[in-house]
């Protein structure tokens, strides 16, 4: 499986984690175990919820669930937003 390597920045503890995921899967499927690491990392600054939503960090731009992560053009280094 093909992984990237991202940059998630959370914003509510001024944190940000790197993580790997995969490239093949949808933003859908990605998102919950995204959510519940970080979730983890953060000692629970931060609670995983079926409401969370990725967005660019450059420009807040929401990404698409229904689109994997390879079709929404992220790639090594991509930085996002996790809210």
């Amino acid at each position: 499986m093909n992984k990237i390597l991202v940059e998630v920045y959370l914003p509510v503890a001024d944190i940000s984690y790197d993580v790997f995921i995969p490239t093949k899967s949808k933003l859908f499927e990605v998102l919950p175990l995204l959510s519940k690491s970080i979730s983890e990392l953060s000692g629970g600054l931060y609670l995983a919820t079926e409401d969370t939503i990725l967005c660019n960090y450059n420009d807040g731009a929401i990404y698409n669930i229904n689109l994997s992560v390879e079709e929404l053009g992220l790639k090594n280094g991509s930085k996002l937003i996790l809210i």
